[in-house]
């Protein structure tokens, strides 16, 4: 198959989950065309059947904003024809899903399908603005297909769009043979040398992730528990984060990362994940952490629960339960015979969302689509 992908290349989980599905698909032997104003982040370097396309924006003094929706729209279109594109997979719908609807009346060739993957915030927030509502819900009841990434995600669409439309699930997932745990013994000595407990946090720093709530608990954690805090991504909430740890007196333990693109050696030293978020329609990072071998305390929000399974995996507890997680983690960090189980529990409960095994599902999905009438998914 010709499969055009349109995401945010930005440092987030919708952008990662299409990028790693698109560099496992052309293993598979079809051809992928990423089309995004920016290369991927996760895009690095030579990939056999990968092509990038770049949108480029121009500024007109006539218009206030760069108008990305249409020229989008136009390099869909520009792709589609030169490429013999089958299908455009988008990820976030505004305003992937929007440009696509566009490209395939302007291209008028029923044969292309437009699948659109609804990855949370897309959904839960920007989608209920009302000058965004309308549009939202025309996009999706207008896509060939539509996909969620949990269960949570789909009855939520659902709902707030009135929308009788046909969602099929789709969870994130992970290349269980390269997220493993790795030694990392000399992360562990140069950050933790006295053997403190390594605890993990790694988002965007958005206010919806909750990364003040970590510092909060893990200067909890602290009072019990010698500890140090490794806090992976960057964000508009990082310069917050690193004034509450001076003010906590905590500074000189914890250790800001910044944005990585591979982290699996610091994943493998950690002790403890910490995904306190206000709305996660999933948690890929947990995952992530969770293939390596970390328990993860989470806040029960969305498809948390569907991933991270209390008192096995983890703990979940109530968003903004500072108290609570700090006593989960300590718990854990305490109790030498049950953060073993949970590691290994974590590990296996990764190996359910196996990347080989979800990527034959979009497979199974494409071909399912490529081979029904040519009407929306309504």
């Amino acid at each position: 198959m010709n499969i055009g992908i349109t995401c945010y290349p930005t440092y987030g989980g919708s952008g990662v989950v299409a990028t790693e599905l698109g560099k496992a698909l052309a293993q598979r032997g079809h051809s992928i065309h990423f089309i995004s104003y920016a290369i991927p982040m996760r895009l690095q370097g030579f990939a056999d059947n990968v092509i990038f396309h770049e949108v480029e924006t121009s500024n007109y003094p006539l218009f206030d904003f760069p108008l990305y929706t249409l020229a989008l729209a136009s390099k869909m279109v520009e792709v589609a024809k030169y490429e013999k594109i089958d299908l455009f997979h988008c990820h976030y719908a505004i305003p992937h899903a929007t440009s696509a609807y566009l490209a395939k009346q302007m291209l008028n060739q029923p044969g292309i399908k437009v699948i659109t993957t609804l990855h949370g915030t897309d959904i839960t927030l920007v989608g209920l603005e009302p000058s965004f509502l309308p549009v939202m819900k025309f996009s999706i009841e207008q896509s060939d297909g539509v996909t969620a990434v949990s269960r949570f995600l789909k009855e939520k669409t659902l709902t707030n769009y009135n929308i009788d439309c046909d969602i099929e699930v789709i969870p994130n997932f992970v290349d269980v043979n390269k997220y493993k745990r790795v030694d990392a013994d000399d992360i562990r000595q140069h950050y933790a040398p006295n053997n403190e407990k390594i605890l993990v946090h790694t988002s965007n720093f958005r206010p919806v992730k909750r990364v003040p709530d970590v510092i909060r608990i893990f200067n909890e954690v602290r009072k019990k528990v010698p500890s140090k805090l490794f806090l992976i991504g960057d964000g508009p909430e990082r310069s917050q984060c690193e004034m509450m740890a001076r003010e906590f007196g905590i500074h000189e333990h914890v250790k800001f990362f910044g944005k990585q693109v591979e982290f699996i050696n610091i994943l493998s030293a950690g002790d403890l994940f910490f995904m306190p978020s206000q709305s996660e329609s999933f948690g890929l990072s947990a995952l992530e952490a969770m293939a390596c071998g970390v328990p993860v305390i989470s806040s029960s929000v969305g498809g948390l629960p569907e991933l991270n399974l209390h008192g096995q995996t983890g703990y979940i507890a109530e968003i903004g339960d500072v108290d609570r997680m700090a006593r989960y983690a300590v718990d854990i960090l305490t109790t030498p015979a049950k953060h073993n189980a949970f590691k290994v529990a974590a590990r296996n409960r990764a190996l359910e969302f196996n990347h080989e095994k979800v990527v034959a599902q979009y497979e199974k999905y494409y071909q399912k689509i490529l081979g029904g009438s040519s009407g929306p998914a309504t």
